[in-house]
């Protein structure tokens, strides 16, 4: 075989694989023999060559001496009503206060949750802070006061969203959602609709099986995964068996 021809070949298998995993084209999914009740599809992750060379990036950080005790800390999002946040983020997610801050002169509070033991939380303001500063992956509700009164959404998600436009135009954002990992994505999602969250992926819905989204109270998508592999069951807390839903759709556009 020509080497232009076994290269149009390989490209095209790449092209196959890389589509599969999106679902973008039927496939059946295989029965996990240990588990009856579930079955597990592959990402098709790695099948192909990189479309860059991500090697050197393994270990980039460990070559910044400098940079070795520093902390991925925070994710700022600006929040409509901080009460309404707090008690999605905390009970519904799982995330506990670890520090607040209030500037009156600015009009402004911020909040930092994160997924941390309650019980090492520290109980004054400056203890606080510096446990704060030290935790990885908090998560910044920032409240500017009096848009609690404005009506109907304040802020812009990022995804495919006309919030805040001049023009009404939905604008395809760089945001595009925070996460969290579960030990069961099923389950999670099973209690997230009891507690009334808004889905805009179930388990089984859309390409990607196995994973969902849901909604905080400002409209910012919430990634639920699996700590460990991605399996799928029959049946969705929607009802949506694993061969049905639609196909992959990019939440920008």
């Amino acid at each position: 075989m020509a080497v232009l021809e076994l290269l149009s070949v390989l490209l095209t298998a790449c092209a196959l694989r890389s589509t599969e995993a999106l679902n973008l084209v039927p496939s059946q999914p295989a029965v996990r023999t240990s588990t009856a009740s579930r079955v597990t599809r592959s990402t098709g992750a790695h099948l192909c060559a990189p479309s860059i060379d991500v090697s050197r990036y393994f270990s980039a950080g460990t070559a910044a001496a400098e940079a070795k005790e520093y902390i991925m800390q925070q994710t700022m999002v600006r929040v409509k009503d901080p009460k309404k946040s707090l008690d999605f983020y905390c009970d519904v997610l799982g995330f506990n206060l670890v520090m607040y801050r209030e500037f009156p002169q600015w009009k402004f509070n911020v909040y930092f949750v994160a997924q941390c033991d309650a019980t090492s939380i520290p109980a004054t303001a400056e203890e606080q802070w510096r446990f704060c500063m030290r935790t990885p992956g908090c998560l910044e509700l920032t409240w500017n006061y009096g848009s609690e009164a404005e009506d109907g959404p304040v802020y812009n998600t990022g995804n495919s969203d006309s919030t805040g436009t001049q023009d009404g135009e939905k604008v395809r954002g760089g945001f595009g959602h925070l996460g969290i990992t579960v030990p069961d994505v099923y389950e999670a999602c099973e209690r997230f609709k009891a507690m009334g969250c808004e889905f805009t992926k179930t388990p089984n819905s859309g390409g990607m099986k196995g994973l969902a989204f849901v909604k905080d109270p400002d409209g910012y998508l919430i990634e639920i995964l699996p700590q460990a592999e991605m399996i799928t069951k029959p049946i969705d807390c929607d009802g949506i068996a694993v061969d049905g839903g639609s196909g992959y759709k990019d939440n920008a556009t």
